[in-house]
């Protein structure tokens, strides 16, 4: 009876074996995903803002063309972008309540539209529902110096509270941050 039992185990963990080693994984992600935050460094474990996001590359192609002007947005590439506010904060003029929504855009020529939106979970920009929005705001675009290949946030400090910069060429746009009054 023991070797009966003994080779039935075995069977059974030869069989779970061969599924749990054919388990086939995806190659890398050709927009992979990024996180940004504010604070931006490590040792700093009491965020204000994080942003998770996809990053697409330009690979030859014109930012018009990945992210045309006047529609709207993913922020990214992949499921619309998030942002999470970890505190009450003012989105330029807007309050926002701390919270995580979906962050979407609309570029334009000399200022983007940034928008934050209730929805979660939500592939592109295909499902988007205005009537969800929280707040949206007018954000001035620069030129940088270097050319970006791939999407990206960073954050900077200012003396009104920090600006969420998105860069992608040399599109830069400016996303003003402060702190709930």
């Amino acid at each position: 009876m023991k070797k009966v039992l003994t080779l039935t185990i075995m069977a059974l963990a030869i069989v779970f074996t061969n599924e749990i080693t054919a388990q086939e994984f995806s190659g890398m992600d050709k927009s992979p995903a990024d996180i940004a935050s504010y604070p931006s460094s490590y040792k700093v474990s009491d965020k204000l803002i994080k942003v998770m996001y996809s990053r697409p590359q330009l690979k030859d192609r014109s930012l018009s063309q990945l992210a045309p002007d006047g529609k709207v947005w993913r922020t990214g590439a992949n499921e619309a972008a998030e942002i999470t506010l970890y505190k009450d904060m003012m989105l330029g003029d807007i309050s926002v309540k701390a919270g995580t929504y979906s962050l979407f855009t609309i570029p334009g020529e000399s200022e983007w539209t940034v928008i934050l939106n209730s929805n979660l979970n939500q592939w592109g920009a295909y499902s988007y529902d205005e009537s969800a929005d929280v707040a949206r705001i007018k954000a001035s675009t620069s030129n940088g110096d270097e050319s970006l290949e791939a999407f990206s946030i960073a954050f900077k400090e200012v003396d009104s509270g920090v600006h969420m910069i998105m860069g992608w060429g040399t599109t830069r746009v400016a996303v003003p941050f402060s702190m709930s009054m």
